[in-house]
């Protein structure tokens, strides 16, 4: 828990109460490495925190608002606004490379760089490595993996499956 005066609460203060809080899907992350926190701003009302979610309708929002509530709350944060926007959509672009090595090392590949691998509109399977060995000799054994924002891979190689967060 934090320790300081809200009123007197600087951006550390606030990036590190953000940084607390984790994705419940994929709890290794935190809201900032997944970049769904689209801005905050602390004024004389309060703070308020503007969240984006990886896609329309994802579950754990209402969890990821009521966790950064309770976060704000426990550190003497009483007026806090949560806002979430739709506008510009998220991306995996967004993930910060911390969080993609956190990923990584928690067993999930991350998405590659930029937007979705256009390949896969000609039939064409997107080279994905695996977290465990690191080898590029995978496939695709379901586009819908534990979460709807992961596929289900298989390694070739050392023959572990392994969660793909897909590019978005």
């Amino acid at each position: 828990m934090v320790n300081a005066s809200p009123e007197g609460a600087d951006t550390d203060v606030i990036l590190q109460l953000l940084g607390q809080v984790s994705d419940p899907e994929v709890p290794v992350l935190s809201i900032l490495d997944l970049g769904i926190v689209r801005s905050w701003r602390k004024d004389e009302n309060g703070v308020e925190v503007v969240i984006t979610p990886t896609y329309s309708g994802c579950p754990a929002m209402d969890t990821i608002e009521a966790d950064i509530r309770k976060t704000f709350l426990e550190a003497g944060f009483l007026h806090l606004e949560v806002r979430t926007v739709l506008d510009p959509p998220w991306t995996t672009d967004w993930m910060s490379e911390e969080g993609k090595e956190k990923l990584r090392a928690y067993g999930i590949a991350p998405p590659e760089s930029g937007s979705a691998d256009k390949r896969t509109l000609f039939g064409k399977e997107e080279a994905v490595r695996c977290p465990h060995c690191r080898s590029l000799q995978t496939e695709v054994v379901s586009m819908f993996g534990s979460t709807a924002c992961k596929a289900l891979y298989r390694c070739k190689d050392c023959l572990e499956p392994f969660d793909y967060f897909k590019c978005i």
